[in-house]
């Protein structure tokens, strides 16, 4: 492996490749992406946020990424799009300082069963270990220290970060990306109580992640009581994740760090949870469901829409005085019921 050298495109490059409208000289070459306030000389900036449109007169960057509508009153060469966020997010991958593969292969330290099957142009890196009837597809990358438990297979172009473990009968699809910690596959929390002691719950099904799914640092994946634990396409999961046994969620679907998700739970499509979700157990969430940070499900949402249960931060003052209040709703409802029936009675 070896550090990449500096990404330099012109404008007219980075234009066609966004499909987005060129305002300037499409031979002006950058080299890196930056904040309106930080960039300078050779960098492309970015306007996606009105917040921040105070600043684009002032920056010193060589281009700007921006809206149309603000493309008048920027003081450079333009990209103009209708959505720059998403137009940096594709630009982004093109100055990724991550270090380029210089060859492929297996490193000396790791242990790969000979029957394991490995394509082409795979790395494998040092001291991991690799068991029997594992598949890894074309392209892929593994990370030094990590774990592929036997009878798993990754997709074409997947690529595992350092010490990210795979338990076995796992199946990853294609591009993966798994970061540092992750765990796929451990046993799911199953356990019955026969009056004094826990009895363990074998974990027999699996996990089955689907194509460009991303699992951040330290996130954990539980494999099924029977049936495989099941994530969707495009599924992006944040770091400190807890999926658990059974969890089946839906294509390109958000889950922001250290979401808590209880056993058999349903998520459709196109969801989004805020960080420090927590959802109990053998629920269902519709598509299109968003759910903001801290809040606990307790009960199956069956309409999209945004959906909230936690409260904002307040005084500590104004704090004890609400939770005494939270106390006495409950007599305050039977109080206002009586003086209604009182009036309907009158």
């Amino acid at each position: 492996m070896k550090s990449a050298a500096p990404a330099s495109y012109t404008l007219g490059e980075l234009a066609e490749r966004i499909d987005a409208r060129l305002v300037g000289d499409p031979d002006l070459r950058v080299s890196g992406l930056a904040t309106l306030t930080d960039a300078g000389p050779g960098d492309l900036a970015f306007l996606a946020n009105r917040a921040y449109l105070k600043y684009l007169a002032d920056t010193r960057a060589s281009a700007v990424l921006v809206h149309p509508a603000h493309g008048e009153t920027c003081p450079c060469p333009r990209l103009e799009l209708d959505n720059p966020y998403l137009g940096y997010a594709r630009l982004s991958r093109l100055f990724d300082p991550l270090t380029t593969r210089d060859s492929q292969g297996v490193h000396p330290s790791a242990v790969v069963s000979p029957d394991a099957v490995i394509g082409a142009r795979v790395e494998i890196g040092a001291h991991c270990v690799i068991e029997a009837g594992v598949e890894i597809a074309d392209d892929c990358v593994i990370g030094a220290g990590s774990f592929i438990g036997a009878d798993t297979t990754l997709g074409q172009g997947s690529r595992l970060h350092a010490n990210v473990t795979l338990y076995h009968g796992v199946s990853v699809g294609q591009r993966a990306i798994l970061h540092s910690g992750c765990v796929i596959g451990g046993d799911g929390f199953g356990f019955a109580h026969d009056g004094a002691h826990w009895e363990k719950i074998a974990q027999l099904g699996g996990v089955r992640l689907g194509d460009d799914v991303e699992v951040g640092s330290c996130s954990s994946i539980d494999r099924g009581a029977l049936g495989d634990t099941l994530i969707g396409n495009g599924v992006k999961i944040d770091s400190q994740v807890q999926i658990a046994h059974n969890v089946q969620i839906g294509d390109h679907s958000a889950l922001a760090g250290c979401v808590g998700i209880a056993g058999s739970t349903k998520v459709g499509r196109h969801c989004l949870l805020g960080g420090g979700v927590g959802l109990s157990g053998h629920l269902t969430l519709a598509d299109g469901v968003q759910v903001t940070g801290m809040s606990l499900v307790t009960n199956s949402i069956l309409e999209p829409g945004v959906y909230s249960s936690g409260t904002g931060s307040m005084s500590n003052s104004q704090w004890r005085k609400n939770a005494v209040r939270f106390k006495q709703l409950d007599e305050i409802a039977k109080r206002l019921t009586r003086l209604e029936r009182g009036r309907r009675d009158a």
